[in-house]
């Protein structure tokens, strides 16, 4: 069954020390916006359609990356489950929104992606990027809301999340301009994986199984590689996977690293203080 405990407080999670570890996280979000808005426009390119696997199978194109985001249905799924039959430990009621936002973003960006891999091309793409850039904000909120403030962590969810669908919804009006700009979305997709990063480093850990953080982590920037490196590896796996379909892998792996933790962790007793 679920646990539900009242925030407690935490040493160095209040006072001066923590007033310099929020002041910290406001000021990299300040200069990541600046180096962003600094860059000059980043149009999409249109090489990046060009994908390795474009084998046909059972009838379905492009079959090898449109199936493999089955693994994100099913872990974005288990997620909900999970959440759902309170196999999920927290400390704190308010913890549950912003988890279940990123699992419903993960498996609503296994509908999205198949969908953009049937037929690539920038308007599918937009549904693509539109449920991950809510999964990326919900993941930062829920690690917001364990380490930081529960309350902060809901007040941040909305606006995050608008501001995640803005930047997309950016990108293809500029697209559709001529003038395309992928700078937000680039902001808002690697942004929030930083900053978790440094809530992680700054502030104390509520439970356990913190590792299983980096790992996911690890896995994710993983998959970033595999994308990258879509044609080379089609060529050293002989043909049979491509990097683009090893990033859907590696990145649903993380996610199930996460959820792995979330189950199976439970919260660190702690002297009672006052829920910020």
């Amino acid at each position: 069954m679920e646990i539900e405990l009242p925030a407690a407080g935490e040493a160095g999670s209040s006072g001066p020390a923590r007033a310099w570890r929020v002041a910290v996280l406001l000021a990299t979000g300040v200069v990541a916006v600046g180096l962003a808005l600094s860059r000059e426009r980043l149009p999409q390119s249109q090489a990046y359609f060009d994908f390795a696997d474009r084998r046909t199978l059972a009838g379905v194109p492009n079959a090898m990356d449109v199936l493999s985001n089955v693994a994100f249905a099913l872990v974005g799924l288990a997620g909900l489950a999970a959440l759902l039959r309170g196999r999920i430990a927290l400390r704190d009621a308010r913890e549950r929104l912003p988890w279940t936002v990123f699992f419903a973003g993960v498996a609503l960006t296994s509908i999205g992606s198949a969908w953009f891999h049937l037929q690539p091309a920038n308007d599918p793409l937009v549904w693509d990027r539109l449920p991950m850039t809510v999964a990326f904000m919900g993941l930062l909120c829920a690690l917001v809301a364990e380490r930081v403030s529960p309350a902060w962590g809901l007040r941040l969810l909305g606006p995050l999340v608008l501001a995640g669908a803005g930047s997309v919804a950016y990108w293809i009006a500029t697209e559709r301009a001529g003038a395309g700009d992928l700078r937000p979305y680039f902001l808002v997709q690697y942004y929030p994986l930083a900053c978790v990063l440094l809530v992680l480093a700054l502030f104390p850990a509520r439970y356990g199984g913190a590792a299983a953080w980096i790992a996911g982590l690890g896995l994710y920037a993983g998959a970033k590689w595999a994308e990258v490196a879509d044609v080379p590896v089609f060529e050293a796996t002989g043909r049979a996977l491509s990097g683009h379909t090893l990033k859907h892998l590696l990145a649903a792996a993380g996610i199930a690293v996460l959820l792995t933790m979330l189950v199976r962790r439970r919260p660190r007793h702690a002297a009672p203080g006052p829920t910020p």
